[in-house]
């Protein structure tokens, strides 16, 4: 039996981590160890709770106003200390955050094999995401094995000298939790949403928090969605409202009043997955949004300058707008007034799962150990069916 710690501290990561973690509990050849390093504490702790997922070692990490070197070196200090990295057979981090890369430099530093699952993303420009793409391009140069989410992310890997044969493209586990979320749907648990369902104006969800986009371009981006409320009474925009007081300082005097315009606090993953379907039309900075939203045929305006999840740009499921006020309006009332525009961006193919990468990312992890055979790749497309023919969840 094979010793896997599972290092992560943010609501996405224990998304995207829960489908592995409860594969591996289930499989004899494993035994997980979760170290929760708690960097979202407020928002994580609620998440783990809906997987069912109890943390065997929890760092408590957090502390009021942190800078990102404190928090980063926090978690590098608080998984060196003690024997957490004792026993393990690999450590498998996620994604690009500061506990990605503090829990790969503590397996480093203990001799420990990394395996990276959502590898490879890349946006080529090293402020943005800020830290996040320097980050993830670092886990790289030292992991073992590397999961990488699509074609693209393992061709990225391969360019800057990864080996190929340490390279396993899986789809990303996000479509796997969203699955698991559409068949176990509960209800919004916010009083301002009550009836969402039976309202039958056009929903917009929007979502904005990156480090980028605090001060000018959120109010641009906050800007916009008041513009769309008072031109459009056909629409009604939820906007769930990152903690972060950066966040809330600009969007609340900008939005308060405006009656078909609802901000709401973060909701728990079961009630976004709700939220998410309910939706027509999804605005966000969020990079979960980049993938959920073409995962459910939901038409999705990235407002970003660039991204690294450009697969699905190119299948047209999601269309990258900027912060620009005049440029989202546009967008949107391009969406909401041309039917055949709507329907393109519906129906294109979700570049970014099929359901089974858990599936693919336990073969992967079960080969490097010489336990099982090869993973077969995942391939964009093979089981595309048209959103218009999905059978609703």
């Amino acid at each position: 039996m094979k010793n896997i710690g599972i290092v992560f501290g943010t609501r996405p990561e224990a998304v995207k981590f829960a489908p592995i973690i409860h594969a591996l509990i289930q499989d004899p050849r494993f035994r997980p160890v979760l170290i929760s390093t708690g960097q979202h504490r407020e928002m994580l702790d609620s998440t783990l709770e809906e997987f069912g997922i109890t943390p065997d070692v929890e760092l408590r990490i957090m502390k009021e106003q942190q800078t990102l070197s404190q928090v980063t070196h926090r978690i590098l200090e608080g998984l060196c200390s003690g024997d957490h990295m004792e026993g393990l057979d690999a450590v498998m981090v996620h994604g690009d955050t500061a506990t990605t890369l503090a829990g790969a430099l503590a397996a480093l530093h203990r001799s420990v094999p990394i395996i990276h699952v959502e590898a490879g993303l890349r946006s080529g420009n090293n402020y943005s995401p800020f830290p996040e793409e320097v980050n993830r391009k670092l886990v790289a140069q030292i992991a073992a094995l590397h999961l990488a989410p699509t074609p693209g992310n393992s061709a990225n890997l391969i360019r800057e000298g990864v080996r190929e044969h340490s390279i396993v493209i899986t789809g990303n586990t996000i479509v796997d939790a969203l699955q698991w979320g559409m068949n176990n749907l509960r209800g919004y648990g916010e009083p301002a949403l009550t009836d969402l369902d039976s309202d039958p104006r056009k929903v917009i969800l929007s979502t904005t928090h990156r480090r980028e986009s605090h001060g000018r371009p959120m109010r641009e981006i906050a800007a916009a969605l008041a513009d769309i409320a008072r031109r459009r009474e056909d629409v009604r925009i939820v906007v769930p409202l990152h903690l972060n007081p950066k966040v809330r300082e600009v969007m609340v005097p900008i939005l308060s009043g405006i009656p078909n315009v609802d901000m709401v606090d973060p909701l728990p993953y079961l009630s976004f997955c709700r939220l998410l379907q309910r939706s027509d039309l999804i605005l966000s900075d969020s990079s979960g949004a980049e993938e959920e939203g073409p995962a459910l045929g939901k038409p999705t305006l990235v407002l970003r300058e660039i991204t690294e999840r450009s697969e699905s740009i190119l299948t047209g499921s999601s269309r990258l707008v900027s912060r620009n006020r005049g440029q989202i309006v546009h967008e949107v009332e391009r969406l909401l007034d041309d039917a055949n525009a709507y329907m393109e961006m519906a129906t294109a193919i979700n570049p970014y799962g099929d359901g089974k990468a858990t599936e693919r990312t336990i073969a992967a992890v079960a080969h490097y150990f010489k336990l099982g055979p090869a993973a077969m790749p995942f391939v964009p497309g093979a089981d595309f069916v048209p959103a218009q023919t999905r059978t609703a969840a």
